[in-house]
């Protein structure tokens, strides 16, 4: 059963905004027990936190996933952020893949292309090692949506990016209220949090990087360079 908000439902809520920490977020809908929360300041929508899914629920659902680095279709789908990130680096960059799942095929496909590659994934690269060096380019593909604090993670991205580096991250944006509920993409127990283009834009403000969308669901921002020299000059 679907519940969307009304305005006088629209009250501050006990906790931030998990997104951008914003201070007021409201009630969005209720869908089959499960409550949203939507962040008028950044625009995420987002899973009640005593709703999220535990470590085991996430580990069985990623284990379904079939993202083989040598499957064509699969290699064409991560092109849509492989092609322009590999447009601004200049060669033989270091970047980190944060959050590669079992099959870290994009690592492989960018690995392909001159970079070198490290992987970080809590459940299936495990190295901590990778988190205490900084990169030149960060991937997150198919991962924002299930970050459980996602302030935390941008916050931990900022840290490991080098100044003048490109975080790119594929998602897929919220753009439909009215189709929310019946979304597939909704549906996977462990997406918890959903991004609209200006959420992004929202991020990259606080964080003083530029951002840019340069396709449907995926996102590269840049992060400020102090220096004067810039990573693609």
């Amino acid at each position: 059963m679907t519940g969307l908000a009304t305005q006088n439902d629209c009250l501050p809520a006990a906790n931030p905004c998990r997104v951008c920490r914003s201070g007021h977020v409201i009630p969005f809908q209720v869908i089959e027990g499960q409550d949203y929360w939507r962040c008028p300041t950044c625009a995420a929508t987002f899973l009640d936190i005593a709703q999220l899914p535990d470590r085991p629920t996430e580990r069985a659902r990623y284990l379904l996933h079939e993202n083989d680095p040598h499957d064509a279709g699969y290699r064409s789908f991560l092109s849509r952020l492989a092609t322009p990130l590999l447009d601004k680096l200049p060669p033989g960059r270091e970047g980190l893949d944060y959050g590669c799942g079992p099959g870290p095929a994009l690592a492989h496909m960018l690995t392909e292309a001159g970079h070198t590659v490290r992987l970080y994934d809590p459940f299936f690269h495990p190295d901590a090692s990778a988190l205490r060096h900084t990169y030149d380019f960060i991937t997150c593909t198919e991962v924002a949506e299930h970050f459980h604090q996602p302030a935390r993670e941008f916050a931990r991205l900022d840290a490991l990016l080098r100044p003048g580096g490109w975080l790119a991250i594929m998602t897929c944006f919220a753009t439909d209220d009215r189709r929310f509920a019946d979304w597939h993409y909704r549906r996977d127990p462990t997406h918890v949090v959903f991004y609209r283009p200006q959420t992004f834009h929202y991020l990259a403000a606080q964080l003083g990087w530029d951002c840019e969308i340069p396709t449907q669901d995926v996102v590269l921002m840049r992060k400020a360079d102090l220096s004067t020299t810039r990573i693609n000059d």
